[in-house]
């Protein structure tokens, strides 16, 4: 019998599939004890596949790209920093040789010891992280138990399905959609997580929260996924598919008409012009870029250059990586940003960092730069080296006081100096700018402004500041709301200060990419954005259809509006 199930749209998108049913994490144990001449042979099954589970997280890592490698990037790392870990390793080899357990029993016991652990926790953050024990532990077993052939026809059975859930790391979403896998639901989840994000960057429907999926869903049964209305129809009937075959003859027109937008300039309805950046990380991005018509680089993101690494990398290998990419951008502008690590991130690349219960507010970015001024400095150098190549900008991280912008402007003069002083050739100036991500830089902007030369909006990290609500939370999924009116208020107040002080002012974050957005965020004033590649076409499509000055005067109604939910009635109102 047909039936209807609601939940939140993490992805947009439609797919039609039968439902495959999937517990992640779920280890499935031979609890016969091993012989004396098995233990041996099992350790080295043991530790082979916890090198082939390192190996797939590296190589998985290195397929993203964008805002892509630098939100889900963070969650592989993490999964690749605890199977290195040699405790964990230890303790499995332990229970094999001396316990004779199995490698697989030896998995579940150490999973349910660790997760006992992170739940007695008082910290919700870190109680939260027993997921990623779930998810490591899950993929070693994964590797444990697989022969190719296997595997094959595993992954090959996913064509056609859909993921149906509690829950799915960002690491298992890759595979599963480059062999087949149409969509996902899930009963938990946010619309915000990581695992969201990578799915939007995928193209892959997906919706979360739907709290009766598991109970109301058989494995097999058709069902629809519409990432459009965040619902999934089980045992649709023929107006749902008529419906979804509607849907997929519109992408294909969507197609061919963004295809068209390739070489074209980006302009309101009314002509008003409008400079869309690319964010990037790697090397294919900046070709990604270049062939979605990208007005430059709006966000380059260095940390993929510390990580996944035991030494920190010298000034000629920055450079040469700075060089490469503002050759490939042709003579457009670049935006580096300089590295924003923190102590959730710092063992994987070298930096030596103390342990913090709460990373994101700790020791990152420019806080990291001012306590390891040396690291700052062969950064800049780079950076400024490779600006003889192209139009190069600096952008700082995190940036909370004056001071701190007082300090790096110092240590930029005189990497300026030195590099002159021995004959380099470097750019007239390279301009220095703030991301303003924390409340407090966003708050006092206007004291900051003066002192940078142009500012970047980061909101990812600004808005869950400005919540006190951590996007990746599940439980969190309501509190965090873009369309907040504080956040609505405080984007306003920074694009009307930087646009008094006459400073260039762009929008990184993923809100950028997001066509839900984009009247608001036009309406408010901004008239740069820059996002992953793969969003530009579609942002470019839906800025040509709005009138900018009709758009203008409905700022006022969107700063009085009280609630996220009054200002998206604003918003519909505005693009009826």
């Amino acid at each position: 019998m047909r039936s209807v199930l609601k939940g939140g749209s993490a992805a947009r998108g439609m797919a039609l599939g039968r439902a495959r049913l999937e517990q992640p994490g779920r280890i499935l144990v031979d609890d016969r004890p091993l012989a004396a001449e098995e233990i041996e042979p099992e350790v080295e099954r043991l530790l082979a596949a916890i090198g082939l589970a390192r190996d797939e997280l590296r190589t998985l890592r290195d397929k993203l790209h964008g805002t892509l490698a630098s939100d889900v990037g963070d969650f592989l790392e993490a999964h690749g920093l605890i199977l290195a870990d040699r405790d964990l390793v230890a303790g499995l080899v332990d229970l094999v040789r001396l316990g004779r357990y199995r490698a697989s029993a030896a998995l579940k016991l150490q999973r349910d010891k660790l997760v006992a652990v992170f739940e007695a926790m008082e910290d919700a953050y870190l109680r939260s992280r027993k997921e990623d024990i779930d998810h490591v532990l899950g993929r070693v077993q994964a590797a444990l138990v697989r022969e190719s052939s296997v595997e094959e026809r595993k992954l090959a059975s996913r064509v056609g399905e859909i993921l149906v859930s509690d829950v799915v790391a960002p690491a298992e979403l890759v595979p599963l959609a480059e062999n087949g896998m149409l969509g996902a639901v899930l009963t938990n989840g946010s619309t915000l997580s990581h695992s969201a994000i990578l799915a939007r960057s995928l193209r892959l429907p997906m919706v979360v929260g739907v709290d009766e999926a598991l109970g109301s869903i058989a494995d097999g049964d058709l069902i629809l996924v519409d990432g459009e209305h965040g619902e999934v129809v089980v045992h649709p009937n023929a107006q749902d598919i008529a419906r979804y075959r509607h849907w997929q003859r519109e992408q294909v027109q969507i197609g061919k008409r963004l295809a068209r937008l390739r070489e074209a300039q980006t302009l309101t309805r009314d002509g008003v012009p409008i400079r869309l950046y690319a964010n990037a990380e790697r090397p294919a991005d900046v070709a990604r870029a270049r062939l979605s018509g990208a007005a430059g680089i709006g966000l380059y993101r260095t940390e993929f250059l510390f990580l996944q690494r035991r030494e920190i990398p010298g000034e000629e290998e920055q450079f040469l990586a700075y060089r490469d990419l503002v050759l490939g951008m042709g003579g457009l502008p670049v935006t580096i940003r300089t590295l924003d690590l923190g102590a959730d991130k710092a063992d994987a690349s070298g930096v030596a960092l103390e342990e913090e219960p709460n990373p994101a507010l700790g020791v990152r970015g420019v806080r990291l730069a001012l306590r390891h001024p040396q690291l700052m400095i062969t950064q800049l150098r780079a950076i400024v080296r490779a600006s003889s190549y192209g139009p190069v900008r600096i952008l700082v991280p995190m940036i909370t006081l004056v001071e701190e912008i007082h300090s790096v402007r110092r240590m930029l003069d005189q990497c300026v100096r030195d590099l002159r002083s021995t004959g380099q050739d470097i750019a007239g100036q390279v301009e220095l700018g703030a991301m303003i991500e924390v409340p407090a830089a966003a708050i006092a902007l206007g004291g900051l402004i003066r002192y940078v030369d142009f500012i970047s909006i980061g909101t990812n990290d600004l808005v869950q500041y400005v919540l006190a609500a951590d996007r990746a939370n599940d439980h969190l999924g309501t509190l965090y709301d873009p369309l907040h009116p504080a956040v609505i208020k405080l984007l306003a107040q920074i694009l009307a200060i930087a646009r008094r002080a006459r400073r260039p002012v762009s929008l990184c974050g993923e809100m950028a990419a997001d066509t839900r957005y984009t009247a608001l965020l036009l309406a408010l004033g901004l008239e740069d954005f820059s996002m992953h590649p793969g969003a530009l076409l579609e942002v470019r499509d839906r800025i040509a259809q709005l009138d900018h000055a009709a758009l203008l005067r409905h700022a006022p109604a969107l700063l009085r509006a009280s609630s996220g939910a009054r200002i998206a009635g604003v918003l519909d109102r505005m693009q009826a």
